[in-house]
Protein backbone atom coordinates (compact mmCIF):
# COMPACT_ATOMS: atom_id res chain seq x y z
CA UNK A 1 0.00 0.00 0.00
CA UNK A 2 1.67 3.04 -1.39
CA UNK A 3 2.05 6.22 1.20
CA UNK A 4 -0.27 9.26 0.48
CA UNK A 5 1.63 12.28 0.19
CA UNK A 6 -0.05 16.02 0.11
CA UNK A 7 0.41 17.68 -3.08
CA UNK A 8 4.00 18.52 -3.87
CA UNK A 9 3.67 22.20 -4.13
CA UNK A 10 4.39 23.74 -1.22
CA UNK A 11 2.43 27.05 0.04
CA UNK A 12 3.91 30.20 -1.15
CA UNK A 13 6.59 31.86 1.04
CA UNK A 14 5.58 35.38 3.06
CA UNK A 15 7.44 37.94 1.26
CA UNK A 16 10.73 38.84 3.08
CA UNK A 17 10.96 42.96 4.45
CA UNK A 18 12.42 44.95 1.97
CA UNK A 19 15.90 45.52 4.16
CA UNK A 20 16.27 41.76 3.58
CA UNK A 21 15.43 41.47 -0.05
CA UNK A 22 17.81 41.67 -2.85
CA UNK A 23 17.01 44.57 -5.27
CA UNK A 24 14.23 44.50 -8.14
CA UNK A 25 17.10 43.98 -10.82
CA UNK A 26 20.51 43.10 -11.52
CA UNK A 27 23.09 45.82 -11.85
CA UNK A 28 22.74 45.70 -15.71
CA UNK A 29 19.27 46.43 -15.70
CA UNK A 30 17.73 43.17 -16.36
CA UNK A 31 15.57 41.56 -14.12
CA UNK A 32 16.97 39.52 -10.91
CA UNK A 33 16.26 35.79 -11.05
CA UNK A 34 13.52 34.88 -8.95
CA UNK A 35 14.97 32.33 -6.15
CA UNK A 36 11.33 32.32 -4.26
CA UNK A 37 10.27 28.70 -3.82
CA UNK A 38 7.43 27.44 -5.93
CA UNK A 39 3.92 27.61 -4.06
CA UNK A 40 1.60 24.94 -4.33
CA UNK A 41 0.19 26.52 -7.73
CA UNK A 42 2.81 27.81 -10.19
CA UNK A 43 1.75 30.83 -11.00
CA UNK A 44 -1.40 30.82 -8.55
CA UNK A 45 -1.51 34.64 -6.65
CA UNK A 46 -0.40 33.96 -2.96
CA UNK A 47 -2.59 35.39 -0.15
CA UNK A 48 -1.13 38.30 1.35
CA UNK A 49 0.65 37.75 4.62
CA UNK A 50 -1.92 39.12 7.43
CA UNK A 51 0.92 39.88 9.76
CA UNK A 52 3.58 41.66 7.32
CA UNK A 53 0.49 43.91 6.55
CA UNK A 54 -0.42 44.87 9.62
CA UNK A 55 3.04 45.38 10.79
CA UNK A 56 3.47 47.93 7.96
CA UNK A 57 6.79 48.40 6.06
CA UNK A 58 10.41 47.45 8.41
CA UNK A 59 11.89 49.78 6.20
CA UNK A 60 12.96 51.63 9.59
CA UNK A 61 13.14 48.74 12.23
CA UNK A 62 16.83 47.41 13.51
CA UNK A 63 17.15 43.81 14.11
CA UNK A 64 20.27 42.64 15.72
CA UNK A 65 19.80 39.63 13.71
CA UNK A 66 17.92 38.55 10.50
CA UNK A 67 14.81 36.57 10.58
CA UNK A 68 15.05 33.04 9.51
CA UNK A 69 13.57 32.23 6.23
CA UNK A 70 10.42 30.31 6.57
CA UNK A 71 9.97 27.48 4.40
CA UNK A 72 7.71 24.43 3.46
CA UNK A 73 8.25 21.44 5.89
CA UNK A 74 6.12 19.28 2.68
CA UNK A 75 8.27 20.88 -0.19
CA UNK A 76 11.38 18.31 -1.43
CA UNK A 77 12.93 21.43 -3.04
CA UNK A 78 16.15 22.45 -1.76
CA UNK A 79 15.80 25.83 0.68
CA UNK A 80 17.39 28.71 -0.97
CA UNK A 81 18.01 31.11 1.67
CA UNK A 82 18.17 34.61 0.30
CA UNK A 83 21.63 36.97 0.51
CA UNK A 84 20.91 40.14 2.70
CA UNK A 85 22.34 41.93 -0.08
CA UNK A 86 24.44 45.22 0.70
CA UNK A 87 23.74 47.45 4.01
CA UNK A 88 21.77 50.35 3.82
CA UNK A 89 23.58 53.47 4.18
CA UNK A 90 21.31 55.13 6.98
CA UNK A 91 21.35 51.93 9.10
CA UNK A 92 25.51 51.48 9.03
CA UNK A 93 25.63 55.08 10.03
CA UNK A 94 23.84 54.25 13.57
CA UNK A 95 25.95 51.64 13.93
CA UNK A 96 29.22 53.59 13.50
CA UNK A 97 27.51 56.03 16.07
CA UNK A 98 26.80 53.26 18.47
CA UNK A 99 30.72 51.62 17.96
CA UNK A 100 31.74 55.68 18.88
CA UNK A 101 29.64 55.69 21.46
CA UNK A 102 30.46 53.08 23.34
CA UNK A 103 34.10 53.50 22.83
CA UNK A 104 33.95 56.94 24.26
CA UNK A 105 32.22 55.77 27.30
CA UNK A 106 34.75 52.94 27.39
CA UNK A 107 37.46 55.29 27.31
CA UNK A 108 36.34 57.54 29.66
CA UNK A 109 35.13 55.08 32.16
CA UNK A 110 38.93 53.45 31.72
CA UNK A 111 40.11 57.01 32.17
CA UNK A 112 38.44 58.03 35.17
CA UNK A 113 39.52 54.82 36.67
CA UNK A 114 43.07 55.18 35.77
CA UNK A 115 42.92 58.88 37.29
CA UNK A 116 41.12 57.52 40.52
CA UNK A 117 43.67 55.03 40.44
CA UNK A 118 46.83 57.37 40.01
CA UNK A 119 45.20 59.91 42.90
CA UNK A 120 45.29 57.10 45.37
CA UNK A 121 48.39 56.27 44.75
CA UNK A 122 50.21 59.37 44.74
CA UNK A 123 47.74 60.52 48.09
CA UNK A 124 49.38 57.68 49.99
CA UNK A 125 52.95 58.60 48.97
CA UNK A 126 52.81 62.33 49.55
CA UNK A 127 55.68 63.28 51.49
CA UNK A 128 56.12 66.72 52.23
CA UNK A 129 59.72 68.26 52.57
CA UNK A 130 60.86 67.65 56.32
CA UNK A 131 64.32 68.51 58.11
CA UNK A 132 66.25 65.66 59.20
CA UNK A 133 66.77 64.29 62.83
CA UNK A 134 69.59 66.95 64.48
CA UNK A 135 71.22 66.74 67.94
CA UNK A 136 69.79 67.58 70.53
CA UNK A 137 72.17 69.41 72.53
CA UNK A 138 71.79 73.40 72.48
CA UNK A 139 74.38 76.23 72.90
CA UNK A 140 74.83 76.73 76.90
CA UNK A 141 73.90 80.29 76.21
CA UNK A 142 71.22 79.79 74.13
CA UNK A 143 67.38 79.90 76.48
CA UNK A 144 67.07 75.60 75.51
CA UNK A 145 70.36 75.53 77.03
CA UNK A 146 70.25 77.25 79.77
CA UNK A 147 66.83 75.63 80.69
CA UNK A 148 67.91 72.67 80.36
CA UNK A 149 71.10 73.40 82.92
CA UNK A 150 68.70 74.52 85.55
CA UNK A 151 65.25 72.55 85.55
CA UNK A 152 66.35 69.86 87.47
CA UNK A 153 67.29 72.39 90.13
CA UNK A 154 63.62 73.62 90.26
CA UNK A 155 60.83 72.32 92.00
CA UNK A 156 56.86 72.73 92.57
CA UNK A 157 55.45 73.40 95.55
CA UNK A 158 52.16 72.50 96.58
CA UNK A 159 50.84 74.15 100.09
CA UNK A 160 47.62 73.40 101.69
CA UNK A 161 46.92 75.73 105.13
CA UNK A 162 43.93 77.18 106.83
CA UNK A 163 43.42 79.88 103.91
CA UNK A 164 43.63 77.01 101.43
CA UNK A 165 45.60 75.68 98.81
CA UNK A 166 47.92 77.19 96.82
CA UNK A 167 50.87 76.41 94.13
CA UNK A 168 54.45 77.94 93.89
CA UNK A 169 58.01 77.56 93.08
CA UNK A 170 61.51 76.81 94.54
CA UNK A 171 65.32 76.10 93.56
CA UNK A 172 67.54 73.97 95.33
CA UNK A 173 70.62 75.79 97.25
CA UNK A 174 72.43 72.95 98.40
CA UNK A 175 73.05 69.09 98.41
CA UNK A 176 71.56 68.55 101.94
CA UNK A 177 68.02 69.51 100.79
CA UNK A 178 66.96 72.85 101.69
CA UNK A 179 65.13 74.72 98.92
CA UNK A 180 64.65 79.06 98.87
CA UNK A 181 61.21 80.20 98.11
CA UNK A 182 59.14 83.30 98.95
CA UNK A 183 57.21 83.46 102.00
CA UNK A 184 54.34 84.43 100.70
CA UNK A 185 54.28 80.88 99.14
CA UNK A 186 54.45 79.16 102.62
CA UNK A 187 52.88 81.38 104.97
CA UNK A 188 50.60 79.77 107.60
CA UNK A 189 51.42 75.67 105.21
CA UNK A 190 50.50 73.06 106.87
CA UNK A 191 51.95 70.71 104.50
CA UNK A 192 54.11 71.02 101.90
CA UNK A 193 54.70 68.76 99.05
CA UNK A 194 57.67 69.82 97.08
CA UNK A 195 57.59 67.85 93.40
CA UNK A 196 61.21 67.22 91.07
CA UNK A 197 61.22 68.08 87.60
CA UNK A 198 61.29 64.12 87.21
CA UNK A 199 58.36 63.94 88.66
CA UNK A 200 58.91 62.75 92.47
CA UNK A 201 57.43 64.46 94.95
CA UNK A 202 58.15 64.39 99.08
CA UNK A 203 57.15 66.19 101.88
CA UNK A 204 59.26 69.18 103.23
CA UNK A 205 59.25 71.69 106.31
CA UNK A 206 59.72 74.95 106.85
CA UNK A 207 63.15 75.68 107.84
CA UNK A 208 62.49 79.71 108.26
CA UNK A 209 60.79 82.49 106.76
CA UNK A 210 61.26 85.91 106.80
CA UNK A 211 58.52 88.23 105.77
CA UNK A 212 60.51 91.93 105.69
CA UNK A 213 62.26 90.08 102.66
CA UNK A 214 59.51 87.30 101.01
CA UNK A 215 61.64 84.71 101.42
CA UNK A 216 61.93 81.17 102.81
CA UNK A 217 63.67 78.25 103.09
CA UNK A 218 62.17 74.62 103.22
CA UNK A 219 63.96 71.37 103.96
CA UNK A 220 63.63 68.09 102.16
CA UNK A 221 65.14 64.67 103.33
CA UNK A 222 66.05 61.36 101.92
CA UNK A 223 66.05 62.62 98.26
CA UNK A 224 69.56 61.75 96.04
CA UNK A 225 70.97 63.08 93.34
CA UNK A 226 69.51 66.67 94.43
CA UNK A 227 71.17 69.06 91.37
CA UNK A 228 71.58 72.95 93.26
CA UNK A 229 71.57 76.03 91.00
CA UNK A 230 74.24 77.88 90.70
CA UNK A 231 74.41 81.51 92.23
CA UNK A 232 74.93 84.84 90.08
CA UNK A 233 75.98 88.01 91.49
CA UNK A 234 73.14 91.06 90.90
CA UNK A 235 75.57 93.98 91.33
CA UNK A 236 76.95 92.34 87.91
CA UNK A 237 73.36 92.68 86.39
CA UNK A 238 72.98 95.43 83.20
CA UNK A 239 69.26 97.11 82.24
CA UNK A 240 69.05 94.78 78.52
CA UNK A 241 70.45 91.67 79.99
CA UNK A 242 69.25 88.12 79.13
CA UNK A 243 67.01 86.30 81.46
CA UNK A 244 65.45 82.96 81.36
CA UNK A 245 62.12 82.54 84.74
CA UNK A 246 61.30 78.98 85.22
CA UNK A 247 58.44 78.28 87.47
CA UNK A 248 54.92 76.57 87.89
CA UNK A 249 52.16 79.38 86.36
CA UNK A 250 49.13 78.13 87.44
CA UNK A 251 50.50 74.98 88.72
CA UNK A 252 51.95 74.57 84.95
CA UNK A 253 55.43 73.10 86.33
CA UNK A 254 58.56 73.48 84.55
CA UNK A 255 57.42 76.41 82.49
CA UNK A 256 60.13 78.28 80.98
CA UNK A 257 59.73 81.98 79.28
CA UNK A 258 62.50 84.54 78.79
CA UNK A 259 62.63 88.63 78.32
CA UNK A 260 65.39 90.89 79.40
CA UNK A 261 66.61 93.11 82.46
CA UNK A 262 64.23 95.93 82.28
CA UNK A 263 65.52 97.79 84.90
CA UNK A 264 67.62 97.38 87.95
CA UNK A 265 67.20 99.29 91.94
CA UNK A 266 63.50 99.27 91.58
CA UNK A 267 62.26 99.87 94.90
CA UNK A 268 58.63 97.76 95.45
CA UNK A 269 56.94 96.55 98.52
CA UNK A 270 54.64 93.61 98.43
CA UNK A 271 52.04 92.22 101.31
CA UNK A 272 50.49 94.43 103.69
CA UNK A 273 47.39 91.94 104.35
CA UNK A 274 47.42 91.55 108.11
CA UNK A 275 47.05 95.31 108.23
CA UNK A 276 49.70 96.06 110.96
CA UNK A 277 52.74 96.37 107.92
CA UNK A 278 53.91 93.21 110.23
CA UNK A 279 53.98 90.95 106.68
CA UNK A 280 55.64 94.11 104.29
CA UNK A 281 57.95 93.43 102.14
CA UNK A 282 60.51 95.73 100.65
CA UNK A 283 61.81 94.43 97.79
CA UNK A 284 65.09 96.64 95.95
CA UNK A 285 63.80 94.68 92.69
CA UNK A 286 65.15 93.49 89.26
CA UNK A 287 62.67 94.23 86.89
CA UNK A 288 62.29 91.84 84.10
CA UNK A 289 59.74 91.76 81.32
CA UNK A 290 60.08 87.79 81.63
CA UNK A 291 56.32 86.55 81.72
CA UNK A 292 55.79 85.46 85.03
CA UNK A 293 52.47 84.63 86.06
CA UNK A 294 50.80 83.54 89.42
CA UNK A 295 52.80 80.37 90.48
CA UNK A 296 56.30 81.45 89.31
CA UNK A 297 56.59 83.16 93.02
CA UNK A 298 60.16 81.50 94.91
CA UNK A 299 61.22 80.56 91.02
CA UNK A 300 64.83 81.06 89.76
CA UNK A 301 65.70 84.45 87.49
CA UNK A 302 68.55 83.10 85.83
CA UNK A 303 71.09 85.06 83.76
CA UNK A 304 73.19 83.79 80.33
CA UNK A 305 75.15 81.39 82.25
CA UNK A 306 72.45 79.48 83.90
CA UNK A 307 73.31 81.13 87.33
CA UNK A 308 70.30 82.93 89.69
CA UNK A 309 70.83 86.25 89.93
CA UNK A 310 66.92 86.65 91.25
CA UNK A 311 64.04 85.25 92.64
CA UNK A 312 60.71 86.19 91.19
CA UNK A 313 58.25 86.67 93.72
CA UNK A 314 56.10 89.95 92.35
CA UNK A 315 54.28 91.06 89.10
CA UNK A 316 52.00 94.57 88.70
CA UNK A 317 48.85 93.90 87.47
CA UNK A 318 46.90 96.12 85.36
CA UNK A 319 45.11 99.31 86.84
CA UNK A 320 42.03 99.08 88.01
CA UNK A 321 38.76 99.48 86.10
CA UNK A 322 37.23 102.31 85.00
CA UNK A 323 33.65 100.72 85.66
CA UNK A 324 32.12 98.09 88.39
CA UNK A 325 31.84 95.70 85.65
CA UNK A 326 35.86 95.69 84.54
CA UNK A 327 38.32 93.54 86.96
CA UNK A 328 40.04 95.25 89.69
CA UNK A 329 43.66 93.77 88.82
CA UNK A 330 44.67 91.60 85.45
CA UNK A 331 45.78 88.56 87.20
CA UNK A 332 48.34 87.60 84.16
CA UNK A 333 51.59 89.09 83.08
CA UNK A 334 51.63 92.77 81.11
CA UNK A 335 55.39 92.63 81.23
CA UNK A 336 56.05 94.27 84.85
CA UNK A 337 57.86 91.16 86.77
CA UNK A 338 60.24 91.84 89.68
CA UNK A 339 62.60 89.76 91.32
CA UNK A 340 64.81 89.66 94.81
CA UNK A 341 68.61 90.30 93.68
CA UNK A 342 70.40 87.41 94.38
CA UNK A 343 72.73 88.95 96.66
CA UNK A 344 69.91 89.94 99.20
CA UNK A 345 68.39 86.30 98.90
CA UNK A 346 71.77 84.47 99.81
CA UNK A 347 72.48 86.58 102.99
CA UNK A 348 68.67 86.05 103.95
CA UNK A 349 69.27 82.31 102.91
CA UNK A 350 72.71 81.47 105.09
CA UNK A 351 71.14 83.60 108.04
CA UNK A 352 67.62 81.00 107.96
CA UNK A 353 69.22 77.66 107.46
CA UNK A 354 71.77 78.71 110.07
CA UNK A 355 69.43 80.35 112.54
CA UNK A 356 66.09 79.90 111.58
CA UNK A 357 65.39 83.65 111.06
CA UNK A 358 67.19 86.61 109.46
CA UNK A 359 68.61 89.51 110.49
CA UNK A 360 67.51 93.32 108.67
CA UNK A 361 69.69 96.19 108.71
CA UNK A 362 68.82 99.46 110.56
CA UNK A 363 69.49 103.39 110.52
CA UNK A 364 67.24 103.21 113.87
CA UNK A 365 64.75 105.77 113.38
CA UNK A 366 60.95 105.63 113.16
CA UNK A 367 59.74 107.02 109.58
CA UNK A 368 56.99 109.51 109.69
CA UNK A 369 55.04 107.47 106.89
CA UNK A 370 52.29 110.02 106.50
CA UNK A 371 54.56 112.65 105.33
CA UNK A 372 53.82 113.45 101.46
CA UNK A 373 56.75 115.40 100.27
CA UNK A 374 60.21 114.68 98.74
CA UNK A 375 62.22 112.14 101.00
CA UNK A 376 61.91 110.39 104.00
CA UNK A 377 60.69 112.43 107.27
CA UNK A 378 61.92 111.24 110.94
CA UNK A 379 59.07 111.00 113.01
CA UNK A 380 58.58 113.26 115.88
CA UNK A 381 58.02 109.94 118.32
CA UNK A 382 58.38 106.80 118.52
CA UNK A 383 56.01 103.56 118.94
CA UNK A 384 54.52 103.58 122.35
CA UNK A 385 55.91 107.38 123.45
CA UNK A 386 59.45 106.40 122.55
CA UNK A 387 61.46 108.63 120.98
CA UNK A 388 61.79 108.57 117.56
CA UNK A 389 65.29 108.50 117.50
CA UNK A 390 66.35 106.45 120.03
CA UNK A 391 69.35 107.14 122.18
CA UNK A 392 72.35 105.12 121.19
CA UNK A 393 70.90 104.16 117.33
CA UNK A 394 73.20 104.38 114.62
CA UNK A 395 71.16 107.65 113.31
CA UNK A 396 71.44 109.30 116.72
CA UNK A 397 75.17 108.79 116.85
CA UNK A 398 75.60 110.01 113.13
CA UNK A 399 73.35 113.31 114.65
CA UNK A 400 69.96 112.81 113.05
CA UNK A 401 67.26 114.60 114.66
CA UNK A 402 63.43 114.50 114.92
CA UNK A 403 61.75 116.24 111.77
CA UNK A 404 65.16 115.87 109.26
CA UNK A 405 64.21 114.59 105.56
CA UNK A 406 66.45 112.44 104.40
CA UNK A 407 66.50 112.69 100.93
CA UNK A 408 69.57 109.96 99.84
CA UNK A 409 71.30 107.35 100.32
CA UNK A 410 74.52 106.53 99.22
CA UNK A 411 74.41 109.78 96.67
CA UNK A 412 70.88 108.11 95.05
CA UNK A 413 67.71 110.47 96.17
CA UNK A 414 64.84 108.63 97.60
CA UNK A 415 61.01 109.96 97.54
CA UNK A 416 59.24 108.29 100.76
CA UNK A 417 59.86 106.37 103.73
CA UNK A 418 58.95 102.90 101.69
CA UNK A 419 61.93 103.73 99.53
CA UNK A 420 64.08 104.75 102.09
CA UNK A 421 63.41 101.40 104.37
CA UNK A 422 64.15 99.08 100.77
CA UNK A 423 67.68 100.98 99.66
CA UNK A 424 68.84 100.55 103.54
CA UNK A 425 67.71 96.75 103.41
CA UNK A 426 69.44 96.44 100.26
CA UNK A 427 72.72 96.36 102.72
CA UNK A 428 73.99 94.26 105.32
CA UNK A 429 73.97 95.24 108.88
CA UNK A 430 77.18 96.48 109.45
CA UNK A 431 77.59 98.11 106.18
CA UNK A 432 78.72 101.90 106.44
CA UNK A 433 75.71 104.24 104.60
CA UNK A 434 75.71 107.82 103.81
CA UNK A 435 72.24 109.75 104.21
CA UNK A 436 72.08 113.59 102.89
CA UNK A 437 69.55 115.43 105.18
CA UNK A 438 67.39 118.50 104.51
CA UNK A 439 66.83 120.88 108.34
CA UNK A 440 66.05 124.02 108.31
CA UNK A 441 66.25 124.20 104.30
CA UNK A 442 69.92 122.97 104.07
CA UNK A 443 71.16 119.70 103.40
CA UNK A 444 73.60 118.05 105.22
CA UNK A 445 75.82 114.99 104.53
CA UNK A 446 76.05 112.39 107.58
CA UNK A 447 77.57 108.89 107.64
CA UNK A 448 76.87 106.01 109.64
CA UNK A 449 77.53 102.31 110.10
CA UNK A 450 73.75 99.63 109.86
CA UNK A 451 72.72 98.20 112.78
CA UNK A 452 70.97 95.13 112.91
CA UNK A 453 67.26 94.08 114.01
CA UNK A 454 65.82 90.52 114.13
CA UNK A 455 63.26 89.54 111.17
CA UNK A 456 60.95 87.64 114.31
Amino acid sequence: MSDTHPPTDPAPLRSAPRWWSRPASSPDGTAAPDHRVPGPREGAEAAPDADATAAGPLDDVALDEPPAPRYDPWSTAPLHVPDAGPARPGIRMRQLVAVAVGCALLAGGVGAWLGVLAERRSSTRLELPQAGVEPKGRAPGSVAGIAATALPGVVTLHVAGGAGNGTGTGFVLDGQGHILTNNHVVADAQRITVTFSTGESVNADVVGRDGGYDLAVVKVDGVRGLKPLALGNSENVKVGDPVVAIGAPFDLSNTVTAGIISATGRPITAGGDKGDGSDVSYVDALQTDAPINPGNSGGPLLDGLARVIGINSAIRGADQGQNDKDPARQSGSIGLGFAIPVNQAKRVAEEIIRTGHATHPVIGVTLDMQYTGDGARVGDKGAEGKPAVPPGSPAARAGIKSGDVIVKVDGQRVHGGDELIIKVRAHRPGDPLGLTVLRDGKERALELVLGSANSG
